[in-house]
């Protein structure tokens, strides 16, 4: 069986640091290491309309804008197929098939998805004129994974690279898969989830200290943000609300700058950019035992997220003079995830019973049947 990665992003806006601890680097690491037969990224800006319908500039504005921020952390158009969503059509069509073999009741249970209404002000109920609450769910948006489902099936993914708050739907795609291969035999692949190595990049938190970075909260630092943007932003940062003097025993749990640091620090770094510590562990335990202020921490966090974006930005900038080539890039991985996806959908068809015109032995068979039929029919 081939080895086969897919995995994508919204185009809701500019790529973070949680998209690149999360999945972002780990991607370019797979591609590089040679061990998948393929690789698609995709730009999931049809499941970005399921929450964004009334602004579809924004998605269409920001495709580009995540194209950018792929090719800059290094993704390579000649390893991994980059496309977008809704230049395949053949996912909607899986999509609605797969409909039928999941029930309102179970997507009303997955955890993402609760999550996710929450996070976006949906409510079922809400009245006209309440600013605080988004009323209804679209139908697009609750049916999200099925619509993930499609996406994962559709290429055959054998690993989605993704962060620790997509388990819920990988394990209803997986769900989806059992049921379809059950029911109409063994057509679909079921996947299996890679989560991040490194504990603090399951999840990064944002600026202020909030269990997630995300758009909507406008916590985040953008892979994007130019060095003095991402210094602001650091020294922001939410630290242990009781560190209030150096001298201070400070926390290094539930600290914001130190799981950064986790998540980006290397041991490499500290020669280069603090040099009175030989490693990570060694400046925690300063830190929790006083005599250490915030200011110093946040200083060599800067320095360390500036070594890894510099890189970033500076491809960043290369490419954004060469938009044609990035849509010309697009476009060529559209199409070649369109074929694959086609003979998925065939296969699907094929499976469902719903491959009519392909399958003449079903229409010469029906064609005799009548012939018959009419020969040995009593004459009046």
């Amino acid at each position: 069986m081939e080895k086969i990665i897919l995995t994508g992003d919204r185009p809701t806006g500019k790529l973070h640091l949680g998209h690149y601890v999360g999945s972002l680097r780990r991607r370019v690491e797979l591609q590089d290491s040679g061990l998948y037969d393929r690789i698609f990224i995709m730009i999931a800006d049809a499941q970005a309309l399921t929450d964004n319908a009334d602004d579809p500039d924004k998605v269409r504005r920001n495709v580009v804008e995540v194209a950018l921020d792929y090719l800059a952390c290094g993704l390579d158009p000649t390893r991994s197929t980059l496309f977008i969503q809704s230049q395949v059509p053949e996912l909607c069509e899986l999509a609605f098939y797969y409909m039928n073999l999941v029930t309102v009741q179970r997507l009303q249970r997955n955890p993402t998805v609760k999550a996710e209404i929450q996070l976006r002000g949906f409510a079922e109920g809400a009245v006209e004129g309440d600013t605080q609450q988004r009323p209804g769910i679209p139908v697009g948006f609750f049916t999200y994974p099925i619509s993930q489902a499609a996406d994962i099936t559709a290429f055959k993914a054998t690993t989605v690279p993704v962060g620790e708050d997509q388990e819920p739907m990988l394990e209803q795609t997986r769900e989806i898969v059992h049921k379809f291969n059950s029911v109409y035999g063994e057509v679909l692949v079921e996947p299996e989830i890679l989560l991040p190595d490194n504990a603090a990049c399951l999840r990064l938190p944002g600026t202020d200290g909030k269990a997630k970075m995300s758009k909507s909260l406008g916590n985040c630092i953008y892979l994007s943000d130019p060095a003095d943007e991402v210094r602001r932003k650091v020294m922001g940062m939410y630290t242990d609300p009781d560190h209030l003097r150096v001298e201070d025993p400070g926390k290094v749990e539930g600290n914001t700058v130190f799981t950064y640091l986790d998540a980006f620090c290397r041991p490499e770094h500290f020669g280069r950019h603090l040099p009175d510590y030989a490693s990570l562990d060694e400046l925690k335990a300063h830190y929790r035992r006083g005599g250490l202020g915030d200011v110093k921490v946040k200083r060599f966090l800067i320095a360390v997220l500036d070594e890894t974006l510099e890189p970033v930005r500076r491809r960043r900038a290369e490419w954004e003079q060469r938009i044609e080539e990035v849509y010309a890039i697009l476009d060529a991985g559209s199409a070649a995830a369109r074929e694959r996806a086609a003979a998925t959908l065939g296969e699907v068809r094929r499976a469902m019973r719903i491959d009519y015109f392909a399958d003449r032995s079903l229409i010469e068979s029906q064609a005799a049947d009548y012939r018959n039929a009419r020969r040995e029919a009593p004459k009046r």
